[in-house]
């Protein structure tokens, strides 16, 4: 075989290989005394310096992209990000009842807030810490974004879904207790008072500590 066959027979072989190959590997695909080491090396002269380049990795040989091409490889995605069970509901809770503290939002789910919900609704906007209730402890008050009325293309809070379209759309039982309403978020507010210059940011990392 002369040098320049036995040079294409390695370049086809690397090619079409699903992993890199050692020369071992090569030279068992090669007839008996082919200097593989040899081709090897002028491949690697031939190929320096292209698009594509002839790689050592951990002792064995490859074709792969240039380094200082690898960014026409890079694709940009945006992955939708679900929201869990417990994110939606503590965002529908907000959404009606805000402005609403943690404590309350416990309350009418009857259950434990997760830090990590709340929390992932404040990174996507979908939710901001709003104010302070005017009782014991100040705890914190959440309220919904601009975000939030873009995402679900409402006009305002007034657009929110309420009894009769709940009912219609399946998600409320027909039977709901006499005077049920649903809670007004337009309602005029008078136990709250705004946050101070930067606490929110204070209270945001805080809020982002260790345990749930």
């Amino acid at each position: 075989m002369s040098e320049e066959a036995l040079q294409r027979s390695i370049e086809a072989l690397l090619f079409a290989a699903a992993e890199p190959l050692s020369v071992a590997d090569l030279a068992r695909r090669l007839p008996e005394g082919a200097d593989v080491e040899g081709a090897i090396a002028a491949l690697g002269d031939r190929y320096s310096g292209r698009g594509v380049e002839l790689s050592c990795v951990a002792g064995r040989w490859r074709f792969q992209t240039a380094e200082d091409l690898a960014y026409l490889m890079t694709e940009e995605r945006e992955e939708p990000r679900r929201l869990s069970r417990a994110a939606q509901e503590i965002l529908a809770i907000i959404a009606y009842h805000q402005p609403v503290t943690r404590a309350e939002m416990e309350m009418i789910r009857g259950v434990q807030t997760s830090r990590g919900s709340l929390d992932v609704l404040l990174e996507l906007g979908l939710v901001r810490m709003r104010g302070r209730r005017r009782t014991p402890g100040r705890p914190v008050t959440f309220g919904t974004t601009d975000a939030f009325l873009e995402h679900f293309g409402l006009p305002s809070l007034a657009d929110l879904p309420g009894a009769a379209d709940m009912k219609a759309a399946g998600l409320l039982d027909l039977n709901a207790p006499a005077g049920f309403a649903v809670p007004d978020p337009t309602r005029p507010v008078d136990d709250e008072d705004p946050l101070e210059p930067g606490e929110e940011t204070e209270f945001h990392q805080d809020f982002l500590g260790e345990g749930e």
